[in-house]
């Protein structure tokens, strides 16, 4: 649910603001919302950026990989929940508080996260079917 909110900026914000909007063609309310929530987000969560991308905007480590990148391989590592961190964080060359940064970041916006770990292994899996219809394709 959402309900209006009145804010007064500065002239020189405002303008970057329809800039910005006006170059990524949104429209000014729903940047504003967007970077609201992000710059929350990192300020909950202080090493959390965020990056554009071709499947859009992502939460990822400021040195390091995506969160989803990061949540996806400590749901498939096997062993206890220490273990699980300490081998992502060997496999991807960071310390084990980055991984618990990304996992501290999940446990506060699991539907964010989840939905892109979903989206990424739909993609995927597309792609595989494409590439085994074109080896087919190339073998007959």
């Amino acid at each position: 649910m959402s309900r209006p909110t009145s804010l007064r900026l500065p002239d020189e914000l405002r303008v970057r603001l329809e800039n910005e909007g006006r170059q990524i063609a949104t429209p000014v309310a729903s940047l504003a919302v967007s970077l609201l929530d992000e710059g929350l987000k990192m300020r909950q969560f202080p090493g959390i950026v965020f990056r554009d991308g071709p499947a859009g905007r992502r939460a990822g480590l400021a040195k390091g990989p995506d969160v989803w990148e990061i949540v996806r391989d400590l749901k498939r590592a096997r062993g206890t929940t220490l273990s699980r961190v300490d081998l992502v964080a060997e496999e991807a060359g960071l310390a084990p508080e980055a991984i618990g940064l990304a996992a501290d970041y999940y446990a506060a916006f699991p539907d964010e996260i989840d939905a892109r770990i979903d989206m990424n292994e739909r993609v995927a899996a597309e792609l595989r079917e494409i590439a085994e219809r074109r080896e087919r394709l190339l073998t007959t």
